[in-house]
């Protein structure tokens, strides 16, 4: 039985014993909806969260979340499962860059998309291969750590604003996360994220202008839609982000091709490529930049269920949120206490993805070369070396992308070429 491209699993009421239900296989409808549900969920918080940090519309976000969902859903051909939601690289280039203002962060974001769209087509055309020789899991790494970690004096200081608030979030995080059944344990930071903004709300540590705001804004309306200006300081320094995206999109493919035992490798491209394009639909309107979610690899793994109907059910749901100005405001009631105690995890986390990347690829830190341009890199990430290219004032995420980016290959060239290190 076929019903709109998708193959009915079985009975369509139950996973069989070490089966999965295939990307273009669903079940019954109404468990179809309840388990898009559930992405719907796994996907909230953290998409939610960036533009609660970052300032930006939390309706248009999710709005653009929502469509870039459908467009990577159409471009990768139903082949790769998978919900596009805000991604927390942009939170280092969009919190350095908030005095240039928001318009000029949004055409940062845009351009960030319209290089991953392009590194997207290299790859499907040339193919992987590219990739890895263009950026190795050294020079990739460091980047994500870089620009994980540049962020830590935004959390701590969001943390000092109200510290009771942010210590029971962090502990409620930390909790459900080691204890909490299924679901409810992939979904820590979400669960610590209410239960400290409920910890808020009783004890008066939600601020007042922000629960008026709550009570005049209406329950139907069009999300808030702003244009992107281009600033090219502030460009520059979003642009390291395209390596982390990519580094999260091929990781996402090989993980659903693990988990479903197909072979995506031609795929990897149109992922890129998707995700581009939604990042700049996303950037020309008012909403974050997107990625693919773990969050949403975590409810595939517990379920067993890869089908894409199920994201088409999440993507659709999310666009129906966005038309309410309500649900907006009530995400921006979460206090700067709860934000620091989610953003301690949060940042840190994108830091050690770095770390899993160079572990993943056995990176050898005994090498000198390694060990050294890295280093130089990562103080000058961390410490948020700022320095000046003219008019151009470029920060430590730019410093020290550019640092590893250009650095790594010479220096181990010049290693080579003087024998001090193998070919």
């Amino acid at each position: 039985m076929r019903n709109l491209g998708w193959t009915l699993h079985g009975n369509g009421k139950a996973v069989e014993a070490g089966a999965v239900v295939s990307p273009d296989e669903r079940l019954t409808w109404p468990r179809t909806i309840g388990i898009g549900m559930q992405h719907v969920v796994a996907m909230f918080g953290a998409t939610l969260l960036v533009p609660t940090i970052t300032g930006f519309p939390v309706s248009t976000t999710l709005l653009f979340s929502g469509i870039g969902t459908a467009l990577f859903l159409i471009i990768t051909r139903g082949r790769v499962p998978s919900y596009l939601g805000s991604s927390f690289a942009f939170l280092a280039p969009l919190g350095a860059t908030q005095a240039d203002g928001p318009a000029a962060q949004l055409g940062a974001v845009l351009c960030v998309g319209v290089v991953l769209a392009a590194v997207g087509f290299v790859v499907k055309f040339a193919g992987q291969r590219v990739l890895e020789a263009a950026m190795p899991p050294v020079v990739t790494g460091a980047v994500v750590v870089l620009i994980g970690l540049n962020l830590a004096p935004a959390a701590t200081t969001s943390f000092e604003a109200q510290p009771l608030i942010a210590a029971v979030t962090l502990i409620a995080i930390l909790l459900a996360t080691a204890l909490g059944p299924g679901l409810i344990g992939r979904l820590g930071i979400l669960v610590g994220v209410v239960l400290g903004w409920v910890f808020a709300a009783v004890t008066g540590g939600i601020a007042q202008p922000r629960l008026d705001a709550l009570s005049a804004a209406s329950w139907i309306g069009l999300p808030e839609f702003r244009g992107p200006s281009f600033e090219l300081s502030v460009i520059l320094v979003a642009l390291p982000v395209v390596i982390v995206l990519v580094a999260e999109n091929v990781g996402h493919v090989k993980a659903v091709a693990a988990m479903t035992g197909k072979n995506l490798d031609d795929v990897a491209g149109d992922a890129l490529i998707a995700d581009g394009l939604a990042t700049t639909l996303a950037g020309a309107g008012g909403g974050s930049g997107t990625t693919t979610y773990a969050e949403n690899i975590g409810v595939m793994a517990a379920t067993r269920v890869y089908s894409t109907a199920a994201y088409w059910v999440a993507s659709i749901t999310a666009m129906v949120l966005a038309f309410s100005p309500k649900f907006g405001a009530l995400i921006f009631t979460v206090p700067d206490g709860v934000i620091g105690g989610a953003t301690l995890v949060l940042y840190g986390l994108i830091g050690l993805l770095g770390v899993r990347i160079w572990t993943d690829a056995k990176v050898d830190f005994t090498d000198p070369v390694n060990l050294m341009v890295v280093a130089a890199a990562l103080v000058a990430g961390i410490g948020d070396l700022t320095l000046s290219v003219g008019s151009v004032e470029l920060g430590g995420i730019a410093w020290g992308s550019v640092g590893i980016l250009l650095g790594y290959p010479i220096v181990s060239a010049l290693a080579r070429s003087a024998g001090t290190r193998g070919r």
